[in-house]
Formats: structure tokens, sequence, C-alpha cells
């Protein structure tokens, strides 16, 4: 049986490094120019990581709150940006931005990005990399059960799930029964098993064998979908007429869910061919900004390789 949701367990913060928490900002002003920031106008960015996005919102005169799970963000975010008044942070999980903003609310524009930061891929310490051995941790702020506790909690059954849904791993079966088998602790003793499980023939070319298994786990031990989900469901209330939505994802299981959920916010007329007006209200209350995802420039993958499979969505609420 699955134990509670992540933020039930208590706050474990003694173990975060404060590092220094520089990253490189994803589809900048792709992101920024679509929502269109000015004076008067407030944005939540809900994913504040090192502050980049909000560093350019405020540039050009918004207000902006900046919320993250990740108290080490919060901290580097807020010395960054210490120069703005209109900046303000709050820690929180993106999902639950209509509690955290209330008194905010509603707002001219909205901004998520749902890749992970270097800091947090690079400091072994937090358990994200399946290169450099630490704590097999993956928890983006300090409270909740980590990635070995979700592995030694959760059956084979279940391990083997979230492996299919969330890393879309072919070989979920035989790698969620060696991490049952040998419980791992560490970053790179997980990396180790999934290596044992899958045949030497089958690895892949392009990415590490162990890639997708440490990217299901992070979303599971992070409950990013259920977060996303919930976003999504709250921007009809989230966000003024005229407010923007803008979401950047960089695997495709979310991004097809922030693909659908748009569509159907925007709806679609039903009616005959020929009817001189709209009759079955079938149009919803937001309108697409670009029918298709923003992709970053060749020149930005080629200074950041991390950008490659950034697609970025936006939506604006039209009544």
């Amino acid at each position: 049986m699955p134990v509670p949701p992540s933020r039930s367990r208590g706050p474990r913060s003694s173990r975060r490094p404060l590092a220094d928490f520089s990253h490189q900002t994803v589809l900048l002003s792709e992101s920024v120019d679509v929502l269109r920031p000015g004076a008067g106008k407030v944005i939540i960015d809900g994913t504040l990581g090192g502050g980049g996005h909000s560093e350019a919102l405020l540039a050009r005169g918004a207000t902006v709150l900046g919320v993250d799970r990740d108290p080490v963000a919060l901290q580097a975010a807020r010395v960054r940006l210490a120069a703005y008044p209109a900046f303000s942070a709050r820690q929180g999980n993106f999902g639950d931005v209509l509690e955290v903003a209330t008194d905010l609310l509603p707002v001219d524009g909205v901004l998520v990005d749902l890749g992970v930061s270097s800091p947090q891929l690079d400091v072994a310490e937090r358990g994200f990399s399946f290169q450099k051995d630490g704590p097999l941790d993956m928890r983006m702020g300090d409270t909740g059960r980590t990635a070995a506790e979700l592995i030694a909690e959760e059956d084979e059954a279940e391990l083997r799930r979230i492996l299919e849904e969330y890393g879309e791993e072919p070989f979920a079966r035989p790698i969620a029964r060696e991490l049952k088998r040998s419980l791992p602790t560490r970053t790179l003793e997980a990396a180790e098993a999934v290596k044992r499980a899958v045949p030497r023939k089958a690895w892949p070319n392009k990415i590490h064998v162990a890639t997708r298994t440490f990217q299901a786990l992070r979303m599971a031990v992070n409950q990013e979908l259920e977060s996303l989900e919930s976003l999504l469901a709250a921007l009809p209330r989230l966000l003024k007429v005229g407010g923007r939505a803008a979401v950047i994802s960089f695997h495709s299981l979310e991004d097809r869910k922030v693909k659908e959920t748009f569509r159907d916010m925007v709806g679609a007329c039903k009616c005959p061919p020929g009817l001189p007006v709209c009759v079955c209200d079938g149009q919803g209350d937001f309108a697409l900004v670009s029918r298709k995802a923003i992709a970053p420039s060749d020149e930005e993958i080629a200074a950041n390789p991390r950008a490659r499979s950034a697609h970025l969505r936006v939506v604006e609420k039209i009544r």
C-alpha cells in the first residue's frame, strides 16, 4: 500500500548543501516575451529556481512573486534579486499556488519551468545524478520521503508502474525487480542495479541506461505530474482576463498533458459548417498564443544542450 503523500513527512533540511545556485535559464527571451511583462503587471514564477526568468520579468517592470519548494533556490534567488523591490519569494509547490498566492489573485501571468535546475543535478548530495555518488534522495524540497525510501516502501508492481508511466522504460519489470532485491540507498548503487537489470546489448546509445529510471523516480518522489495537473486546473482562477500562462516542459508525458489540457481549455466549435455564428457554445475561455510548442533555437541548444528537449506552450484567458 502506498504511504501518504510526500508532504506528510517532517522536514529534514539539515542535509541541504548551500551550493552556488547558478543555472542556465531555458527559453528565457521567448517565455518572457509571451508573458508581456510591464509596469503594473503581476506575474507568478511558480518554479523560481535560480531566479533567471524572474530577473528578466522584473527588468521589464513587472511585479514578481517567486515560488519554489527548494529552500536553497529561494535563498539564492533572494540574494540575486535583492535590488528589485517588486520581487518577493515564498516557499511552496507550484501546484498549490492558489493557496500560496491567494492575496495576489488574479494575476497577469503564470510561468512554470518543469525542468530540474543544474545545481540540483550537479550537486551529488541532492541525489539526482546517476553519474555522481550521493544519497538516493531526489527531493526538490526539504520534506517527504526520498527515492531510497520510495523503493523500499513500494512493492514491485508499483515500482514497475512508476518506471513505465513516468520513465517510459521498456525494461521496467526487471529494473523494478532488481531495485527491490538490492534496495539501493546511494545513487551509484541504483545506477548499477539498472545496469544489471538491462541486457548490455539493449543499453541506449544516446543516453545513460539509468536515465529513464532516475527520471521516473524523481517524478514520483516529487509528485511532479500531480502538481502539474493541479496547476493547470487552477488557471481559470489564477489568471485575470488577458492574463497568460506559460509552461516549459522537458518530458513527453508532461508536454502531452499541457497540450491536451490547453486544447480542452480553448474548446472548439462543433456547429455544422456554414452557420454564420456559433450556436453550440463550444468555445472555451482561453485561446492559444502559439498553435505549436515554442522550441529553443539552435544557438541556445549549442550553448546549453540540456535545453534540447524543452517545449514552451502558452494560453491566454480571453473571458
